[in-house]
């Protein structure tokens, strides 16, 4: 009899084939979303780690302001060397600060007012290597002062300019770090001066102005470090000055003067009196009717006219202060009770311009009388206080 057939007791375990299927189906799915991973991360890694940039300031930059662009990644300033520029082209200096992620930008001279610029910050990479694309930011300068006060009006009429009532300039801001300059036409040299805060001018011509003439002024403005084609004209205005009023009295002052003294006759008998003519703008004085001299004056201008009547001295001083318009009237003396006008030597700003001598033999004053260099010492010597005055 034959042995029975060995029988094997671990038969080969077959594995079924949607096993295998499925093996192979996840395996390729991993493989592929691994592969869409790497893809997205690739794709994203840019925008996760892009750059961009702020201006801490962009608008009223000082000419001299330094410029602070702040990045929102750190960069690799190498990238930037010698490569940033701003448009208009102007010269700059480029540093960088903390740990290179702000670039402070500085104008080798200065930025130039009233212009609007572009900061091109070119083509770079930050710390994370990501790519920077290139990047401009605008800034705009401060602006040049502006007038916002004109005296005397657009086109006015009538207009005497003294030193009571100079041409006055106001602005809108400090005019400090700008030159400016004032034209008028037809020509006249002007002498001016300024409050502390350089907001307001007063201007002067150092001859007189054309009776009955038209006058146009501009005013021009430029930074202080630009050369001088830079000025900018900021603000233009005419006037007209008051035509001359019809007289007999000579025009020649010597020859009126002695016209005065010819025909002047005293009014008051008995002791010192002053006699001011309004209409030949001439004051004498006398003494027990006995006329002792004659001087060209300058008195009330139209609307503003020196009253007539019968006064006499109040009170004197060698060196009045007048609040109301921040000048010195030298030789003073009181006509009015009250103070409101008197008798007074040319007035003075305080810093040294006097009104020139040019306005005498015209009212133009705020209801003063104004006298010339020496006659205003000389009458203020010789009257005393409660001397009559007689104003006609």
């Amino acid at each position: 009899m034959e042995p029975d057939q060995e029988i094997n007791s671990h038969p080969e375990q077959h594995t079924p084939r949607w096993k295998k299927s499925l093996r192979f189906i996840t395996a390729l799915t991993l493989i592929i979303l691994g592969g869409l991973g790497m893809a997205y991360t690739l794709q994203a890694y840019p925008e996760v780690f892009r750059s961009d940039i702020t201006l801490a300031k962009t608008a009223d930059i000082q000419p001299q302001e330094m410029l602070v662009v702040d990045f929102s990644q750190p960069v690799i300033a190498d990238f930037y060397k010698e490569k940033i520029r701003v448009v208009p082209e102007t010269d700059i200096e480029v540093t960088w600060s903390n740990n290179s992620q702000r670039l402070l930008v500085m104008p080798k001279t200065f930025w130039s007012p009233e212009t609007r610029y572009q900061l091109i910050i070119p083509e770079g990479r930050n710390r994370m290597l990501g790519k920077i694309v290139q990047m401009t930011a605008e800034f705009t300068t401060i602006e040049f002062p502006k007038v916002t006060g004109f005296k005397p009006e657009k086109d006015a009429k009538d207009v005497i300019v003294d030193i009571e009532d100079p041409i006055t300039v106001n602005f809108d801001k400090s005019t400090k770090g700008f030159f400016l300059k004032f034209t008028i036409d037809p020509f006249s040299e002007m002498t001016y001066q300024n409050n502390p805060e350089k907001t307001e001018f007063k201007l002067m011509p150092t001859g007189k102005f054309t009776e009955g003439s038209h006058y146009n002024i501009k005013v021009f403005a430029k930074y202080a470090e630009q050369s001088d084609e830079n000025y900018k004209q900021i603000y233009q205005s005419s006037f007209n000055t008051l035509p001359p009023p019809p007289q007999n009295w000579e025009k020649d002052f010597t020859l009126r003067l002695e016209q005065a003294k010819k025909y002047t006759h005293p009014k008051i008998m008995i002791g010192k009196y002053i006699d001011i003519n309004l209409t030949s703008q001439i004051l004498t004085i006398f003494l027990d009717g006995k006329l002792l001299d004659s001087y060209m004056v300058s008195t009330g201008k139209r609307g503003m006219e020196t009253p007539k009547g019968e006064f006499q001295t109040h009170n004197k001083s060698p060196r009045a202060w007048s609040k109301a318009y921040g000048l010195f009237m030298p030789y003073w003396m009181a006509v009015a009770p009250d103070g409101k006008f008197g008798i007074h030597e040319l007035p003075e700003w305080p810093g040294g311009y006097k009104e020139g001598a040019n306005h005498l033999g015209t009212p133009v004053s705020h209801g003063c009388i104004r006298l010339g260099v020496g006659p205003a010492q000389r009458v203020y010597d010789w009257a005393d206080i409660g001397t009559k005055v007689v104003i006609y």
